[in-house]
């Protein structure tokens, strides 16, 4: 048996037609003109922040550096287990969508490591590149249909735009029971505006799938196929699918409670919740890599809804230097390991070896 649970005699699709591989070039979208660009922009963004806030940057350094280490090396630890959540879901979500009829599922282990490879393409690409980039991982490395993938990866979008709604909510009205917390309801009519617009999404896909699949030349109809039942198999097992997300997206709360409690600040739970989701509709925002900049103005925003400035500033910048600097860091490894998988691979069909 190979490290993906195939047999060793089984050659995955992509064998077959090796010189028709699609291509993805982490390196190139780094380097090219959009990224940079919006990396431009994120300094811009986080200069505005230091500027427009008046923030005391003696006040901020001393905070961080008064922060309890073995809580922020807890929340760091909290945080690394969104990707086993999401992964173990994702896992279910493709063997629910037949992927194992067509290449072999990756292990808990994988699927964690390929989540973990999406968010790093995701935070130094423009325009959230990273789920794109997990699906052609997947595909590099075990030859399963793309199309097929990136439908259940679509499926993952709209369950945790219905998680992130829901949680919304929930912060939104633990948040309203304290008279002296003022929330906007801005973001909450984005999460209602998602959930309706995602749900419309699917109903209209699947009334009308069958007609556009119609309109396509033969090549596209099937991967537009395989696409559809990708995205609509993958509901199976809904509600271990839906609890499987919310602890993911409850890892990433805990992590910044754990970093408010390292500063040793009082928050409500319901206002680190909505701030956690809130920020995470920014971070989809197309303007800056991973959100940078972008998120961290929002989380100062509404943190110094209960706070001082330098200590919201404080918290902004340990929850970042965690879901943002540690996953590039962590996720350079991935990737290397990723292309490693993928080297042998290829070197295993040269030599007419099965593929590890």
């Amino acid at each position: 048996m190979t490290p993906w649970g195939a047999p060793q005699g089984r050659r995955p699709p992509i064998d077959q037609n090796h010189s028709q591989r699609p291509s993805f070039s982490l390196g190139r979208k780094v380097l090219s003109a959009p990224t940079l660009i919006s990396f431009a922009v994120a300094l811009l963004l986080l200069l505005f922040l230091a500027t427009r806030f008046s923030v005391d940057l003696d006040a901020t350094w001393e905070n961080i550096r008064r922060s309890n280490l073995a809580l922020f090396l807890l929340a760091a630890a909290v945080h690394y287990t969104t990707f086993f959540f999401r992964g173990a879901r994702w896992r279910l979500m493709l063997r629910n969508a037949g992927g194992r009829e067509q290449a072999a599922l990756p292990t808990y282990v994988v699927a964690s490591r390929l989540v973990l490879l999406g968010w790093f393409a995701s935070s130094i690409t423009w325009f959230r590149l990273g789920d794109a980039y997990r699906a052609f991982a997947y595909y590099e490395e075990s030859g399963a249909p793309l199309a097929r993938t990136m439908g259940t990866i679509l499926g993952e979008r709209v369950l945790d735009i219905i998680i992130v709604f829901l949680l919304l909510l929930a912060g939104f009205l633990l948040v309203y029971l304290d008279p002296s917390a003022q929330l906007s309801p801005g973001f909450l009519q984005v999460g209602v505006a998602l959930v309706v617009a995602a749900l419309a999404g699917l109903v209209l896909m699947q009334v009308f799938w069958k007609r556009i699949a119609h309109l396509l030349p033969a090549p596209i109809r099937n991967r537009y196929e395989g696409f559809h039942q990708g995205t609509m198999r993958s509901f199976g097992a809904f509600p271990l699918v839906m609890l499987l997300g919310l602890l993911g997206w409850l890892a990433e709360v805990g992590r910044l409670y754990l970093v408010v409690q390292a500063t040793g600040l009082e928050v409500s739970i319901g206002l680190i919740a909505f701030v956690t989701v809130a920020n995470a509709i920014l971070s989809a925002v197309p303007l800056t890599p991973g959100g940078l900049g972008i998120v961290e103005t929002g989380i100062v925003g509404l943190l110094a809804l209960a706070m001082p400035r330098e200590a919201a500033v404080s918290v902004a910048l340990l929850d970042r230097s965690i879901s943002y600097v540690s996953v590039v860091m962590t996720g350079v490894l991935a990737y290397l390991y990723h292309r490693r998988v993928v080297a042998q691979r290829r070197n295993g069909r040269a030599a007419g070896r099965p593929s590890p």
